[in-house]
C-alpha cells in the first residue's frame, strides 16, 4: 500500500503530530507523480529551482512553489488523461467570470473515501435517523458542475432522507427561487417532528431566519436537527453576522442550539473537508497541512501572525493541487489554544484580497504568475 493510501485510510484524522512523516512520504509521492505525468507542473517546479528531494523533514514543506488559485481558474493542469476523469465539478465564479476546474480518477475516489469516511465519523455526521432537508443551495441538475453543489447534495446521504427542499429549484433550463417551498417546507417538518439537517451559505441561511423572523414564524426543530454552514459570506461580506449573532437568531427563530450549528471550510483546488469543533475553530485534518505566509516575502510567518493561506495535500491524482495559495487571509494557532481537546492547530479566515491586492503587496506572487504565464505558452 502506497503512503498516500496508508494516510487517507488512517484511523484518527486529526493526530498530526503522529503523521508527520507519513504526511512528508505521501507529498513525495506525490510530487513525482505530477512532475513524470504533468509537463506544465515539472516546468514550474524546475523554474522555481524545487524537487521533490528537497522535502527532507516536515519543516521543508513550505519550500514546494505554491500555486495561486487565480492562476488555476484560467490555465488548469492534468496529470491524467481527461478520459480517465470519472467525475469534473467547478467553482461558483463568484469572484469573476473565471471558474476553477477539478478532476476526479479512481484513484483520487478511492483516497477521499477513506478520508470522507473518517471525518463523518469523527465529527458524528452519520445517522441512521431520518431526516428532512434544507438546501440553500442549487437542485442537482446535469447542467450544473459546480463542486458546492455536489457535495452538499452528498450531505443529505449522511442520514436517510425523507424529503429534500432546495433554495434554487431546476426548471429544467434555469433555476428559480423558491423562498416559499423552504419556508413551507420548515413548517411541515416541525409538524412531522422529524430531525431537519440545513446545508448551505451562511448568508443564505442568514437571509432564511430573516425571512422567517419578518413573517412572524418561530419554530421549534427536532433537538437532533443540525445546520452545517460552507462557503463562507462571498459577495455577501458586508451582510455578514458575527457568529454569536447568528447563532441566537438561529436558537430564536429555529429553536436549535449553538452546538447543533457547523461549519466547514473547502476549495475547490483542496477538497479536504475541514469542519469546526465545538469551539467553532478549524482544526487542520492530517489530510492537509495549512502554511500562513507572508503577503510581501511568500515566506512563512509565526502562528497568531495573519498572511496569505496557503493548503497542501496530497490527495489529488488527477490535478497538481499540491501546494494551493489562497486569496484568503488568514491566522494559524496551535491546537492546544482551542480548548476543545483537539491538539491539532486550527486557523481562522480573516477575509479575501483580490488579484489586485495580491499584485500589489507581493512582489513574489506576481513574478510566480508571470511564472506559470510564460510556461503555459
Amino acid at each position: 500500500m502506497s503512503n498516500t493510501l496508508k494516510l487517507f485510510y488512517r484511523r484518527k484524522p486529526y493526530n498530526a503530530a503522529e503523521t508527520d512523516a507519513l504526511f512528508l512520504r505521501a507529498k513525495q509521492e506525490n510530487l513525482r507523480h505530477h512532475t513524470e505525468k504533468c509537463p506544465e507542473y515539472a516546468a514550474l517546479l524546475s523554474s522555481r529551482g524545487f524537487s521533490p528531494e528537497q522535502l527532507r523533514d516536515s519543516s521543508d514543506l513550505y519550500k514546494i512553489p505554491p500555486i495561486p488559485t487565480l492562476y488555476l481558474k484560467r490555465h488548469p493542469m492534468y496529470s491524467v488523461p481527461k478520459k480517465r476523469l470519472l467525475m469534473s465539478t467547478s467553482s461558483s465564479g463568484t469572484s469573476g467570470n473565471a471558474v476553477s476546474v477539478n478532476g476526479f480518477d479512481l484513484t483520487t475516489a478511492i483516497r477521499g473515501a477513506g478520508m470522507l469516511a473518517r471525518l463523518m465519523l469523527a465529527h458524528k455526521m452519520l445517522s441512521l435517523r431520518p431526516t428532512n432537508y434544507i438546501v440553500l443551495g442549487y437542485e442537482p441538475s446535469r447542467h450544473n458542475k459546480t463542486a458546492v453543489a455536489k457535495f452538499v447534495y452528498s450531505i443529505t446521504f449522511t442520514a436517510p432522507g425523507i424529503h429534500r427542499e432546495y433554495a434554487l429549484r431546476d426548471t429544467g433550463q434555469s433555476y428559480e427561487l423558491n423562498i416559499d417551498g423552504l419556508v413551507s417546507a420548515l413548517v411541515k417538518y416541525e409538524k412531522q417532528g422529524l430531525p431537519v439537517r440545513i446545508l448551505g451559505l451562511p448568508a443564505y441561511f442568514k437571509f432564511l431566519l430573516e425571512e422567517l423572523k419578518s413573517r412572524g414564524i418561530r419554530l421549534k426543530l427536532h433537538p437532533k436537527s443540525l445546520v452545517l454552514l460552507g462557503g463562507g459570506w462571498k459577495q455577501f461580506f458586508t451582510e455578514r453576522l458575527e457568529k454569536p449573532e447568528l447563532y441566537a437568531l438561529t436558537q430564536e427563530v429555529l429553536g436549535i442550539g449553538e452546538t447543533r450549528i457547523k461549519e466547514y471550510f473547502s476549495a475547490v483546488e483542496h477538497p479536504v473537508p475541514i469542519e469546526d469543533c465545538a469551539n467553532h475553530h478549524f482544526h487542520v485534518p492530517i489530510y492537509s497541512r495549512v502554511i500562513i505566509r507572508d503577503p510581501v516575502t511568500l515566506l512563512p510567518v509565526a502562528d497568531g501572525t495573519p498572511g496569505l493561506l496557503n493548503l497542501l495535500t496530497p490527495l489529488m491524482n488527477t490535478m497538481p493541487f499540491t501546494s494551493i495559495l489562497t486569496d484568503d487571509l488568514a491566522v494559524l494557532h496551535s491546537g492546544q489554544s482551542c480548548g476543545c481537546g483537539n491538539a491539532a492547530p486550527w486557523f481562522e479566515v480573516l477575509g479575501r484580497v483580490g488579484l489586485a491586492d495580491i499584485k500589489t503587496c507581493s512582489a513574489d506572487a506576481s513574478e510566480l504568475l508571470t511564472d506559470l504565464s510564460a510556461g503555459a505558452k
